[in-house]
């Protein structure tokens, strides 16, 4: 051998040895099994949980919901409000810095507000309250109202929908309708692009220069302490191969463990099943409102009448004692539950059913119901829910696909010859979902509606109403008269909620109780 190629030999050998030094010791890699793949990156432009979860990895936002939905100051150092609660005035706090090293700056932060205003339920009620946004200086952002709103932290720390993350001003300048393809947040960890690998892995690198808040972690708040160099979203849409993998320790989260396999899991005495949210899901059937039949009320009115919340939810959740029938857009069970002018619809009713579907006009046309396996509580959902619409006489025609695809097939506005869908059925988080505010299903705002495009302007005015009312009294009051209207219009049929645990191994601890699952505080032992 040369000395040249021993020289090369020995460069190789180093780096390959670096290399493997640079590797993290197995109890500071977190593996995970997430419910679904990562195809949208940008928590702006989808509404889907998965991509809010990336959101939340590598970004942050002005203030966050704790364990108790409360906002709580995330980047923000201060928050003061004027005496006649039109301004408010928000500071950064020091340490915030983008993964590229550069400053988060309050020019970032109102680049990023607009954007998520064009988008998302909450933000685009905020939007109407909102007379003006600057950037003071360049750590301070003052919010000029229109109007006193009392809801802004709330707003600004949302963690549902479309998030109000706080991405470079540069990133955020891009249309609010085209997805951001950068990942440059100033969160406590970084995506590792050059690890993803679709469908199979997603990887996140724990980020040394973040500078967490001192208070503990509690839900979305507080100190964002990461405990772990790197989490691994290893993507198993087969139930069994995650069951297996979390028993041989191959993972060390499954996220959302398939109801039926629960019981198997939990024998296994390395293995905790617990629930990470104190909040029921909802499970929802959304029509498409932009074409017919359900265009019509009365057509949206059937679809509450033929479907069973009981049998959905035997089918989709399975064991009685995750779920429960409810009839609240607002999650029974939280301050916000009623079940007003929802009597009619606690039973099935065919006949009633029948009969309104033929005023709508309704005459067998194809109805497409776009779903998926890869959650297999959506898929079990949408068969026993095409059966019951089947024996009024819904065509209804399901349409499989993986979860990814089904979740971009949803915002397609286009007829189902071109593209687009007539229902579909899916599930959102209890904190989604118990607020007239933050419910995406209610929101009736016409083309800035989430998928669907519910337009109704009695149900904005009484959304209104209640983010406007001065006490709570009034707010019950306004909110019971709201969920009469909803009961008449049928944005969505509530098909009942159910509670999701995760499963983790037995080494794992000190997973948060939030809104979604988040991986910092969490340890590895």
């Amino acid at each position: 051998m040369t000395l040249r190629r021993m020289l090369l030999a020995c460069v190789c050998l180093a780096a390959f040895g670096g290399a493997a030094l640079a590797q993290p010791a197995p109890n500071r890699v977190l593996r995970v099994a997430p419910h679904a793949d990562l195809r949208t990156l940008d928590p702006v432009v989808a509404s889907i949980v998965i991509t809010r979860m990336h959101g939340l990895m590598i970004y942050e936002s002005l203030f966050a919901w704790d364990s108790n939905l409360t906002p709580r100051p995330q980047m923000a150092e201060r928050h003061e409000v004027s005496a006649d609660g039109l301004t408010h005035t928000i500071a950064l706090r020091d340490g915030l810095r983008f993964h590229d090293g550069q400053p988060v700056t309050s020019r970032d932060v109102v680049a990023s507000l607009n954007r998520w205003m064009q988008r998302d339920t909450v933000g685009s009620k905020l939007r109407e309250y909102v007379a003006a946004l600057e950037a003071v200086d360049p750590r301070t952002v003052a919010l000029r109202l229109s109007r006193p709103a009392s809801f802004v932290p709330f707003a600004l720390g949302s963690a549902v929908g479309m998030i109000p993350i706080v991405m470079r001003e540069s990133d955020a300048r891009t249309d609010a309708a085209q997805q951001v393809t950068e990942t440059v947040g100033s969160g406590p960890f970084r995506f590792n692009r050059g690890e993803w690998r679709s469908g199979a892995r997603v990887v996140y690198d724990r980020n040394p220069d973040y500078v967490p808040r001192a208070e503990p972690a509690d839900g979305l708040a507080g100190g964002r302490q990461v405990r772990v160099d790197r989490v691994e979203w290893l993507i198993m849409p087969d139930p069994a191969t995650a069951a297996a993998a979390l028993q041989t320790g191959e993972i060390d989260i499954w996220e959302q463990p398939a109801q039926d396999l629960v019981p198997v899991i939990s024998r296994n005495r390395d293995i905790r099943v617990e629930r990470y949210t104190n909040l029921a899901n909802q499970v929802m059937l959304r029509p498409n409102h932009l074409y017919p039949p359900f265009n019509d009320e009365r057509a949206r009115q059937a679809l509450a009448l033929a479907t069973d919340q009981g049998e959905v939810m035997a089918g989709g959740v399975g064991d009685e004692r995750w779920w429960r029938r409810c009839a609240s857009y607002f999650i029974c069970g939280t301050p916000n539950g009623t079940e007003a002018g929802m009597e009619p619809y606690a039973r099935p009713d065919l006949a009633r059913a029948r009969s309104l579907l033929v005023e709508s006009g309704y005459r067998g046309e194809r109805l497409v119901l776009p779903t998926t396996n890869d959650i297999p509580l959506i898929g079990r959902s949408a068969e026993v829910v095409a059966a019951n619409l089947r024996r009024v006489g819904f065509n209804v025609e399901l349409q499989y696909a993986d979860w990814g695809t089904v979740a971009t097939r949803q915002q397609n506005r286009g007829t189902p010859a071109e593209g687009g869908w007539n229902m579909f059925v899916t599930y959102a988080s209890g904190a989604t979902m118990q607020s007239p505010m933050t419910n995406i299903g209610t929101n009736s705002s016409c083309a800035r509606a989430w998928v669907g495009w519910p337009c109704d302007e009695e149900v904005e005015r009484l959304r209104a109403a209640v983010l406007d009312a001065p006490d709570d009294a009034t707010r019950r009051s306004a909110t019971e008269a709201l969920h009469r209207r909803l009961a008449v219009t049928q944005p969505y049929r509530v098909l009942g909620q159910f509670d999701q645990p995760y499963a983790r191994r037995a080494n794992v601890s000190a997973v948060l109780n939030a809104p979604v699952m988040v991986f910092w505080n969490v340890e590895k032992n």
